[in-house]
């Protein structure tokens, strides 16, 4: 098939592309609400149905970056449906689960969606007109972070007019159906990075990313000074040590170090990384502060659906915002953008830490978050895909989207401890402990617009790709940096 034809279908591409990272977003949350439920139905333990959670967040953490790199060596459609029909399956076996052991494994399965992202950006990129890149990648990234607002306030009527098994009938469908239509409606992209997978490097990521998620999970209930959690995260930093220096030495490495290096995507990489801590902590700890009893000082007592009501808001501006980013951001520059989005985070943040008596308030807060939320995760996922050669745009979009999910482990975990170091007498948390844990969200999201100033002009990024590429094809012509090359973005 001609690109030409191959282009003309784009807006069918991004429909497919979309059902399926809308649907793996929603099974990012759909069962936060609802713990209490499945521990009940599955007759578990509240320690142990937190890991219908934890197994989802480490399955997703060790897939993404390898299945993005697998997809950019042997073709993004391929491991695109291969990965939707492994979703479709793992949310078949959730709804069939009448056990917390088959629950957690089906969780484990759905994890291996995480490799939607990397796929779906590079597809993007390979497919899409040029001009039509920016704004399809700033709408794919606003529907992960709508996903995940949105699976809080389906999940009570869901509940409520079915049964907690259709949290996965519904998504199951929706993957069987993108898997089938990908097949016939994707293209397949005719970039390649030829090579192997080191499995060696993929053992040693897969490794310190499951030992640092494993203690910083569990370290509310273990305690932060506990011996297991202190040498988790020793054993953490000695694995990861050991993978990069794997990495530095492979001639095909899983995730190329000196990519990582470059500004652009290491400082958009640490500033997904606060996002990360802020977005996953509201998700997991506003529901809660909304049901809370007003007897506590600050809750509305309000039900799993009515909280979620209370939040739609957030998930409305999140995409509605995400999608506006890409005209934004040909207008100013992308990393404006990304700056804008991070600094108007922090002011809804700070309402909630002190200006919460009200359900409008809420709203409000709600409402200008879903907003910064929206326009910077848009522009991240821009940043990466214009800082890394086409053959490294799975792989990096892969791993900034890892970075986002490790924050908000790490963030959820210091929430939690925040939150719950004073409680009443009835076990719930005060409102100073609330406060304490919103105005610590503030801080993370003012530290990463900073962190967004530090990236550098898009337009120099791909002088210095052009520049390498030249060099490594001819390099009787390689010369000093410093030449100029026209770029799409206004910057």
């Amino acid at each position: 098939m001609s690109p030409n034809v191959r282009r003309a279908r784009y807006q069918l591409t991004f429909l497919v592309l979309a059902v399926g990272v809308g649907t793996f977003s929603l099974l990012q949350s759909l069962v936060s609400p609802v713990l209490a439920l499945l521990q009940h139905s599955l007759h578990t333990t509240q320690s142990t149905v937190t890991w219908v959670l934890t197994a989802y967040l480490l399955s997703a953490s060790v897939c993404t970056p390898i299945l993005g790199r697998i997809g950019d060596m042997i073709g993004k459609k391929k491991v695109l449906v291969a990965v939707l029909a492994t979703l479709a399956l793992g949310s078949i076996l959730a709804a069939l689960a009448s056990s917390i052991a088959v629950m957690i494994v089906a969780r484990v399965i759905q994890g291996v969606g995480g490799g939607l992202i990397p796929l779906a950006f590079g597809i993007i990129r390979d497919e899409f007109p040029r001009d039509k890149v920016a704004g399809a990648v700033g709408a794919i990234a606003a529907l992960l972070a709508v996903g995940g607002g949105l699976g809080l306030v389906l999940a009570g009527p869901i509940v409520d007019l079915l049964d907690y098994h259709w949290l996965f009938w519904i998504p199951g469908a929706a993957m069987a159906v993108a898997t089938v239509a990908t097949h016939f409606v994707v293209p397949e992209s005719p970039v390649r990075t030829p090579g192997r997978i080191s499995w060696l490097a993929a053992g040693l990521l897969s490794a310190w990313l499951v030992a640092l998620l494993l203690a910083v999970s569990q370290a509310p209930s273990w305690g932060w000074a506990s011996g297991w959690v202190i040498g988790l995260l020793a054993v953490s930093v000695l694995l990861a040590a050991a993978w990069m220096a794997v990495e530095l030495r492979s001639r095909q490495p899983l995730i190329d170090m000196r990519m990582m290096r470059i500004p652009a995507v290491w400082a958009t990489n640490l500033v997904g990384f606060l996002f990360g801590v802020g977005m996953y902590s509201i998700f997991a700890f506003l529901p809660e502060f909304l049901q809370a009893p007003s007897e506590a000082g600050y809750g509305f007592a309000a039900s799993i659906t009515s909280s979620g009501l209370i939040l739609l808001p957030m998930s409305v501006s999140m995409f509605a915002f995400g999608v506006f980013s890409g005209r934004l951001a040909r207008w100013f520059s992308t990393k404006a953008v990304l700056v804008f989005g991070s600094a108007l985070s922090v002011l809804p943040l700070l309402i909630l830490a002190f200006a919460h008596a009200h359900i409008w308030e809420i709203t409000v807060a709600t409402f200008l978050l879903g907003a910064g939320f929206g326009l910077a995760f848009s522009a991240m996922s821009n940043i990466i895909v214009d800082s890394v050669p086409s053959s490294q745009t799975g792989v990096a979009s892969g791993m900034n989207a890892n970075i986002r999910t490790i924050g908000g482990s790490v963030g959820a975990a210091v929430m939690a401890s925040v939150v719950t170091s004073e409680v009443l007498p009835d076990g719930l948390p005060t409102e100073s402990s609330y406060t304490a844990g919103f105005a610590m969200l503030a801080g993370a999201l003012l530290l990463a617009a900073l962190a967004g100033l530090l990236i550098p002009s898009l337009r120099a990024v791909r002088d210095d790709h052009q520049q390498e590429q030249a060099a490594m094809s001819h390099p009787e012509l390689a010369i000093v940096a410093g030449g100029t090359l026209v770029g799409n973005d206004p910057e």
